[in-house]
């Protein structure tokens, strides 16, 4: 009943779409890109590694519950895609046709990015947006003030909203129930990871009270759940997708228990390494994408390694410490 109604979704948005002009559509292009998940966990990921007290007063903390709620958070498009099974608008599947003046090297860029496939309803990205800048703007609390903060972090949120529609790979309810599920997961995974202040227990909770465990956790299991709904439709491709949320969930929560959350930033000469391993692991789980029990593993292997970067650079470094010292 709710796949049927969602499949004739539109309100005549493209409409008013098709008459914007071109350079705006390219631009809107270019904004979508702040809500891409490889650059969402990479810029967690580079606050966690090196994020000190001028972002919060336990940067390991905030940044690690930041990546378990985008975690969560597509976790939780996994599972409405797969509840939905409604197709993207019309123009995302179409042939798309570069401006005129458009350089001839970001013909291919313009092509990629206004042609999508999958299911539409919600979107991962207004969903991603809502959740990790929403995130930042909660957790870093040494960044400007809270209102400058949380404006930032809408105008994001409804510009990277507003970009899927206007590149017309989203309807107008796909962005609308992205971004209220991003709330949702926002203010339920900050309430399980020990953040009272959407409650009103206490208006200043520090960050090095937060756990991010839970918050992976649940990631996991919303994964788990969106596999077996995929699964039982017969969508091997959401599976697979599912997978790496299980993976990421599982990896994180198994990677955090190396860390304490009070270690200082990883040092550079040891996050270059670092990020070739935990990089290409990551990656090779997308481009290896085609069984569930490998991207689910080699998924956890690279965010395990993520998050307990921090303590085992902490050890590196006290172990070169003392050998320096006994050696003089």
């Amino acid at each position: 009943m709710v796949a049927s109604l969602l499949a004739a979704r539109g309100v005549g948005e493209f409409a008013v779409v098709e008459t914007l002009p071109a350079i705006v559509v390219v631009v809107f292009a270019a904004v979508t890109h702040l809500a891409d998940p490889w650059l969402l966990f990479a810029l967690l990921a580079g606050v966690y590694w090196f994020g000190d007290d001028r972002l919060a007063a336990a940067p390991r903390r905030a940044g690690a519950t930041a990546i378990a709620l985008v975690a969560a958070g597509y976790a939780a498009v996994a599972v409405g895609k797969a509840l939905t099974a409604v197709p993207r608008p019309p123009g995302a599947t179409g042939t798309v046709t570069p401006p005129a003046w458009l350089p001839s090297v970001l013909d291919g860029w313009y092509q990629t990015q206004l042609v999508s496939t999958g299911f539409g309803f919600p979107s991962g990205h207004a969903t991603g947006a809502a959740v990790a800048y929403g995130a930042l703007a909660i957790l870093c609390t040494a960044v400007w003030t809270p209102r400058r903060r949380y404006a930032a972090a809408i105008l994001v949120a409804l510009a990277v909203a507003a970009s899927r529609v206007v590149i017309e790979v989203h309807y107008l309810v796909d962005v609308v129930a992205g971004l209220l599920l991003g709330a949702v997961v926002l203010a339920g995974g900050l309430t399980l990871a020990g953040d009272s202040r959407l409650h009103g227990r206490s208006p200043t909770v520090p960050t090095d009270r937060l756990t991010p465990t839970p918050v992976f956790v649940l990631a996991a299991v919303v994964s788990v759940v969106a596999a077996v709904v995929a699964g039982a439709n017969g969508h091997t491709d959401e599976v697979v997708e599912a997978a790496i949320g299980v993976g990421t969930g599982v990896g994180g929560a198994v990677g955090w228990q190396f860390a304490s959350g009070a270690e200082p930033p990883v040092p550079l000469h040891l996050a270059g390494p670092g990020l070739l391993l935990t990089g290409g692991t990551w990656v090779g789980a997308y481009v290896l994408a085609d069984g569930v029990v490998l991207t689910t593993l080699v998924t956890a292997v690279a965010v395990a390694g993520v998050l307990s970067l921090p303590a085992v650079a902490t050890r590196v470094v006290a172990a070169t410490d003392a050998r320096s010292s006994s050696h003089p």
